[in-house]
């Protein structure tokens, strides 16, 4: 049962995951009166199913500059949000290495505690000395952040919850919005639901997930536009929205079977590759670029590797208790393999688990934080969502009237003036 709605409220924010929590903490620490419903539970969506690492290996500058906040935010609270400061290391081929080179560089500017090593012989250097059986060939780039790791989903969530809670926020679950009711201006002067109408008195925040596409057209956003590209053309007509798949897993191995050689758990390991990926009984897997990441969970050793697009539409009621492709199994085992022999002749030990979800990525694949209507704020994360802790920070501080500068980059008007995040060099798709 749902506790009972009030009549009104100045904050309502839709959403019991990383975004909603996080913007409802904030604005009670503010001291203002603040609300989140979710139609099911706190974690029940994609913040509880994510993978939960916490990295900073981004291109783009504004995405670099939000994720250091970021994790300023997971270590400073990483005991109630069960966060776990292990690192994070991203290996590549040549190919990468200018990317990593430029990520490394904005790094040390922004004083982001991260280390570069080039050359395959540094590289495999610097891994045997954290892992002496690493063996993983042509990786001629590494970069090892010392801060970031990874959190447990549904712990951290729930950890992020009482923070709001002691702060003042509400939390009701198991209340669906149904729609709008909107002023002259678009502002909405009320929100109706599964359990009643509730009057708003200042803003609402729309913090779905994957759900995003449905609340876009209750408020009746457009599902395709035109983007103006940096170099002044036009891009016409592109969806807002589509729909991949993440393809994620567990090996059933002791956590521990990751520790590096002082003991330690393992940072958090990505590695994109150009050489051959075999199985260990030496048949081909693939001869094009395969990339996978991996780090220990709760009880097993859990990682993933290359989404599945699924089109402009997708329904995400149920929810995805997902299943990845069936030859994802000992593709990632093998690719483990591939890096460390204590992983060889695991793959009959892939646990199809839920995990990973759909992601809903926007038109250009970056987030969009913005207020969308007169008093509603949208917070669409593109599936970036679970390590932003930041964002519903700065969400806050924009409802209450100041300027985020880590935001601002992310606005909607982005699409029509041209001002795109880079683009990385990567042949890696993910990257």
């Amino acid at each position: 049962m749902s506790a009972s709605l009030p009549a009104s409220v100045d904050y309502l924010v839709i959403g019991a995951g990383v975004h909603g929590l996080s913007t409802a903490r904030s604005l009670a620490e503010r001291g203002e009166e603040v609300l989140v419903i979710d139609k099911s539970k706190v974690a029940a969506g994609a913040s509880g199913i994510a993978c939960g690492v916490v990295r900073n290996n981004y291109y783009q500058p504004a995405m670099a500059e939000l994720m250091a906040a970021c994790v300023e935010m997971w270590e400073a609270d990483a005991e109630v949000l069960n966060y776990h400061s292990s690192g994070y290391i991203a290996l590549g081929p040549e190919s990468q290495r200018g990317d990593l080179e430029e990520v490394f560089e904005r790094q040390q500017r922004i004083g982001y505690d991260s280390e570069l090593h080039t050359g395959e012989a540094d590289v495999m250097a610097h891994m045997k000395t954290l892992y002496p059986d690493w063996r993983a060939p042509g990786l001629t780039v590494c970069l090892h952040e010392h801060v970031g790791g990874f959190a447990f989903n549904k712990e951290s969530m729930h950890g992020l919850a009482d923070l709001g809670r002691a702060a003042g926020a509400s939390i009701i679950e198991g209340v669906e919005v149904t729609g709008f009711v909107r002023d002259g201006s678009g502002a909405v002067t009320s929100v109706q639901t599964s359990s009643g109408e509730i009057a708003i008195g200042k803003e609402v925040v729309v913090a779905v997930g994957p759900w995003i596409a449905g609340m876009w057209e209750m408020l009746e956003l457009p599902d395709r536009l035109d983007v103006r590209q940096p170099d002044g053309s036009l891009t016409e007509d592109l969806p807002m929205w589509t729909y991949w798949y993440l393809q994620e897993g567990e090996l059933g191995l002791p956590p521990e079977t990751l520790d590096t050689a002082a003991g330690k758990p393992s940072p958090v390991l990505h590695v994109d590759s150009d050489a051959p990926l075999h199985a260990d009984d030496g048949t081909l897997i693939t001869d094009e670029p395969w990339g996978v990441y991996f780090k220990p969970d709760r009880k097993s050793v859990q990682g993933g590797a290359a989404p599945i697009q699924l089109g402009t539409e997708f329904d995400v009621d149920p929810y995805p208790t997902g299943t990845v492709n069936d030859d994802f199994g000992q593709m990632w085992a093998s690719s483990l393999s591939h890096c460390l022999e204590r992983f060889e002749g695991t793959s009959s030990k892939f646990i199809d688990t839920r995990s990973g979800g759909v992601g809903a990525f926007t038109v250009d694949n970056f987030p969009v934080f913005d207020r969308m209507a007169p008093n509603v704020f949208v917070a669409a994360d593109s599936n970036h969502g679970y390590k932003m802790l930041a964002v519903g920070r700065e969400i806050a501080s924009v409802l209450v009237g100041e300027h985020s500068t880590l935001l601002a980059p992310f606005s909607y008007e982005r699409f029509s003036t041209g001002d795109l995040h880079p683009v990385s060099n990567s042949p890696y798709p993910w990257s």
